[in-house]
């Protein structure tokens, strides 16, 4: 009797085995190039409206802080992050190095950093020692970084969620059309738990109309359960927000729905999985930590080897001088100022990289969370029609002369049909 030989296993399905790792393609998309275009111009008009609204409030406001404490402009913040050479994390440099000042600001790298930069105006806002002026300046920088995000990060979830799931390529132009049909739903889904949380604030706050004096005092403090009910409400819709909202726009990307169901899904998934969600995180911070030492490098690489190139006829003094605002003579100075903007433009594609990659990685955990918590696969993306595409029929059949069929000349145009929402 002859035995069976063992099997040999020789392939394993790591996807299947280990879905997380579809987390690490995510880098890959997030390089490309049309990723990397509408992360920078939507980054570079993020920065001007910030310091735009700074400059209305006269340079007394809280606009100025969200790019750092020593540079309120978008250029010199860009500048500040990429160094003018590469630079190797825990290596001293000399003091008179080029770019050696340059360093990337505490806690802006990776996933979390970009995280953190986007969630600043609202954040910043429940300081207890803010003014109206303060206020309303960190109003208007968060709904304009909504407004701007809403469409950008609309796009770029877009892209994600079709090249993941099902390795379909959406153009630039394609994410863009979609990204403004579905703005209003982008824009409206985190501002639902924000009015929430003021519905829930207006009784506290006329309930500390009682504090200023001494009875109103006690009488609030007797009922002061009911303001910390409130509290609890506002806490957990806070909570929700700050961790579920780069889900709502992965959410309105992948499902092709609006603003109510990426909010269902967005707190569901969070307070569901908060666990798989911490870990998905985790992995997406160590690769953004990683890709961007090497995307800043590459850029930095690529200012670095041109300046050096070009210092060799006209020397280091006067390239200095051209880099770092030290030439004089009107003609000189707007030569270096061109010069600066296309230095700054190849930074800023770098720094837009942050925030590519974040809602890249945003969309692959929310693909992940949606198979934890609805088992549900992660090829399941909704694709809509292109209408500007043209289909074309099979032409109609004849019968010639000896009554054999044949095919016309004339194609008949057919209407789009209506794809499922799911494939």
């Amino acid at each position: 009797m002859v035995e069976d030989e063992p099997g040999v296993v020789r392939a394993v399905a790591w996807s299947e085995l280990l879905p997380w790792l579809r987390i690490y393609r995510t880098f890959r998309l997030a390089i490309s190039v049309r990723v990397l275009l509408l992360a920078g111009v939507a980054t570079a008009i993020t920065f001007s409206g910030w310091a735009f609204i700074d400059w209305v409030f006269g340079g007394d406001s809280q606009a100025a802080g969200l790019l750092g404490e020593t540079a309120q402009c978008p250029w010199v913040y860009v500048d500040r992050v990429v160094p003018d050479q590469p630079r190797i994390p825990l290596v001293d440099y000399p003091a008179d190095a080029v770019g050696a000042g340059a360093a990337t600001p505490t806690g802006q790298v990776g996933f979390f950093g970009a995280w953190w930069q986007l969630l600043q105006p609202f954040w910043r806002a429940f300081d207890l020692h803010r003014g109206i002026s303060g206020l309303a300046s960190l109003a208007l920088c968060g709904l304009w970084s909504l407004a701007t995000w809403a469409f950008f990060g609309g796009a770029i979830t877009r892209v994600a969620a079709v090249q993941l799931a099902c390795e379909e390529h959406v153009g630039l132009v394609a994410a863009l059309r979609y990204a403004c049909r579905k703005w209003r739903a982008y824009f409206a889904a985190p501002l639902f738990p924000v009015a929430g949380m003021l519905f829930s604030a207006i009784p506290v706050v006329l309930l500390g109309l009682l504090l200023r004096w001494d009875v109103g005092l006690l009488l609030a403090a007797l009922i002061w359960p009911l303001a910390l009910l409130a509290g609890l409400i506002m806490a957990v819709l806070l909570l929700g927000l700050v961790f579920g909202w780069p889900l709502m726009f992965a959410t309105i990307s992948t499902e092709g729905t609006d603003s109510f169901d990426a909010l269902s899904r967005s707190y569901a998934y969070t307070f569901q999985r908060p666990l798989h969600y911490l870990f998905y995180a985790l992995a997406a911070a160590a690769l953004g930590t990683l890709g961007w030492l090497l995307v800043s490098n590459f850029a930095a690489g690529v200012v670095g080897l041109t300046c050096w190139a070009a210092s060799w006829f006209p020397g280091a003094p006067r390239m200095e001088a051209i880099l770092h605002g030290g030439i004089e003579g009107e003609v000189a100075t707007a030569g270096a100022v061109v010069l600066g903007f296309w230095t700054g433009s190849v930074k800023l594609l770098a720094v837009g990289f942050l925030y590519g990659f974040f809602f890249t990685a945003a969309t692959a955990i929310y693909l992940l969370l949606r198979r934890d918590a609805d088992a549900t696969e992660m090829d399941e993306v909704f694709l809509d029609e292109d209408e500007s595409e043209q289909q074309y029929g099979l032409p109609p059949l004849v019968a010639d002369t000896a009554g054999a069929p044949r095919a016309t000349d004339d194609v008949p145009e057919v209407e789009p049909e209506e794809r499922p929402g799911q494939v």
